[in-house]
């Protein structure tokens, strides 16, 4: 992995360059000290995978530097600040950063997130690389395909996601994945509803898309209880990951990211202390499904830049 760092701290520049050489995590290809010595084209350039960038700076501070370079750079970014603000951090991850990191900066937590970030490109390193041999079997040698990153497909980003939240290996990611596509059509084909489709609207052209026009209203009432059923448990299976996280480390990034986005937090705080305890609550966790497929459509359409 190729790495740039800007801070205006020196130290913070000399900390972070030391820790990422002596962990093996990669190269640093350039640094700076202000978001004004940067550009997209300089970073593509140098063909940063990871740019490291601190908030506040003296000229142009980090994101004004976002919202400048996140059209045209290509690779991953996170952010360091001692700044806690909540509305500042929104609207971070709202320009597309992957991870925020608080200073003063904690070195595990530091190789924790760049970790985490490196197995999110090799992610998408390895889907096209599927994709390039699906083409090639496919005979479409002759044409000319932009890089991943430009394909910008929500299938993709939100294979991602579903990553993150522990959800790959479930039955239902299929079922969400499907959904997802289904949104990203609708927009674009000038027929989503806003603020959102009903959700039987949903699942029932999911249903005919799968069973075709000749399907009775019986068999589609039966595949979209089928599909209800398996997007519940692998939101289910979402939460129980997610619980896991923040019981073992509250400040997990993927925890304070996704935890209060995709669920009601109370119902994370119980999923933990379940967990904690080891006894099944008589109350079984409550799951609201439109709004987990709301959410996933939303940073599923933000990853894709």
């Amino acid at each position: 992995m190729r790495y740039f760092i800007t801070d205006d701290d020196p130290a913070i520049r000399a900390m972070l360059a030391e820790l990422i050489e002596d962990e093996d995590l990669g190269e640093v290809v350039g640094e700076a000290n202000d978001g004004a010595l940067l550009d997209a084209d300089t970073l593509n350039l140098k063909k940063v995978d990871i740019l490291m960038i601190d908030l506040l700076m003296p000229i142009r501070d980090g994101i004004e530097t976002m919202r400048l370079i996140s059209p045209d750079f290509n690779g991953k970014v996170i952010m360091i600040s001692q700044v806690e603000s909540k509305g500042l951090i929104g609207e971070a991850y709202s320009l597309g950063i992957e991870y925020f990191i608080l200073k003063p900066i904690n070195r595990l937590e530091v190789i924790n997130i760049i970790q985490k970030v490196k197995e999110r490109i090799m992610l998408q390193q390895s889907i096209e690389d599927i994709q390039k041999s699906l083409n090639v079997l496919a005979g479409n040698t002759g044409i000319k395909r932009e890089p991943f990153y430009k394909e910008k497909s929500i299938g993709t980003t939100g294979q991602i996601l579903l990553s993150d939240l522990g959800m790959v290996g479930e039955v239902g990611s299929k079922d969400l994945l499907e959904i997802l596509e289904f949104l990203d059509e609708q927009e674009k084909g000038g027929s989503f509803e806003y603020p959102f489709p009903p959700l039987k609207d949903i699942f029932l052209h999911i249903a005919r898309r799968r069973l075709g026009p000749e399907a009775t209203a019986g068999d589609l009432q039966k595949e979209v209880k089928a599909s209800e059923q398996r997007i519940r448990r692998a939101i289910l299976q979402a939460l129980n990951h997610l619980a896991s996280l923040g019981l073992t480390d509250y400040s997990n990034p993927k925890f304070e990211t996704y935890a209060s986005r995709f669920f009601d937090f109370t119902e994370v705080r119980k999923k933990m202390m379940e967990l904690e305890s080891e006894e099944t609550s008589p109350n079984p966790s409550r799951i609201h499904t439109k709004k987990f497929i709301q959410v996933l459509y939303l940073e599923a359409k933000q990853l894709m830049g």
